[in-house]
């Protein structure tokens, strides 16, 4: 049995981002991950694909930016409990028992639930035989870009991920962009630099087609693709791509007795507090009017759902606000040597 001062449930920027604002406020925390790695999605999904909307920092990865955070709560020295869901949380007098699928049992006043949108599998290519070529030369993420140096890749898709991927191989690959439709629903100046590519000869774009066959023997070596007039184009291709969005998978959260709404929760956004006392949700899992889904708007919902933790952790100690430039305990929580 663990007990703690808050449980953050998810290990990705958000919830880790969370560890950091109740330590520094002297709150004691442990996370919880599904996945065998931190870092969440931005690790799983893109760890090398550019995020351009951290504050301050004009251009980052999804494993810089989780370094970057980790190397952050290094003073709080919080443990992480990998491979490991969370599979019941039950009330028990002041506190809330969490049992994990390792059952292990956490005793806490307070759980925040950081889990991006639960678990999560990609959407995948639907024609017969594309699943025998998976992690070899059909792919639905990109672990290392350099995997696909100088080879042929085909990528199918119409959104940011597909776009990005797009943009970010044709640098050192032989990019197919295919998508379904002649527009692209991601960003617009990431649509304008494909184009701008296609007419450089940097890229190639096919629309609107979609994959009708795949073919090869160990790896793939040739795939075709049908328009919707019936039109067949051959495309010979050391690698696919699928980026057609995830499916998601809320799990045992289900079952928890939160006030869900369309595999979201509702969260107050005065603290981000559920349904449930002293349960919070932040990032992609919650949901409010106005609410926008990137990892800066996760940053300041666990900022605020931390301070809420406080009142229910040390409910007979009154939460001041502090500036971390001017506040002695929270430089001394981070370390801070005190200049002379």
């Amino acid at each position: 049995m663990i007990k703690i001062d808050a449980l953050v449930i998810g290990a990705g920027p958000v919830g880790l981002f969370a560890v950091h604002q109740l330590g520094i406020i002297g709150l004691k925390a442990e996370v919880v991950d599904n996945l065998d790695k931190i870092g969440g999605q931005c690790i799983e999904l893109y760890p090398d694909k550019p995020i351009y909307d951290i504050p301050a920092i004009p251009e980052c990865t999804g494993e810089s930016l989780t370094k970057s955070l980790l190397e952050q709560i290094k003073p709080f020295k919080p443990n992480f409990h990998l491979n490991e869901r969370v599979q019941a949380i039950s009330k028990e007098k002041d506190n809330w028992k969490v049992t994990t699928s390792k059952n292990k049992i956490f005793i806490a006043p307070c759980v925040i639930i950081a889990g991006g949108v639960g678990s999560f599998e990609p959407r995948k290519f639907l024609i017969k035989g594309a699943e025998k070529f998976e992690n070899k030369s059909v792919f639905y993420s990109v672990k290392d870009k350099n995997y696909f140096k100088n080879k042929k890749v085909c990528i199918f898709g119409g959104g940011d991920s597909a776009l990005d991927w797009a943009i970010e191989l044709s640098k050192i690959s032989e990019v197919v962009l295919v998508h379904r439709r002649n527009e692209f629903r991601g960003a617009k100046h990431s649509a304008d630099l494909v184009y701008k590519l296609e007419k450089e000869g940097k890229l190639k774009i096919k629309t609107p087609f979609q994959i009708n066959t795949i073919e090869g023997e160990k790896d793939v070596s040739e795939i075709t693709i049908k328009s919707e007039d019936g039109k067949i184009e051959k495309i010979k291709t050391d690698c696919v791509l699928g980026f057609f969005g995830l499916i998601m998978k809320l799990g045992p959260i289900a079952e928890w007795g939160l006030n869900l709404d369309k595999k979201t929760i509702p969260v107050n956004t005065e603290n981000f507090q559920t349904n449930k006392k002293g349960i919070f949700a932040i990032g992609d899992i919650c949901s409010y009017p106005g609410k926008l889904k990137l990892i800066l708007s996760g940053f300041h919902e666990g900022a605020l759902a931390a301070r809420a933790c406080f009142k229910i952790s040390r409910p007979k100690e009154t939460y001041r606000f502090e500036y971390t430039t001017t506040s002695k305990s929270m430089q001394e929580r981070l370390g801070v040597k005190k200049s002379d």
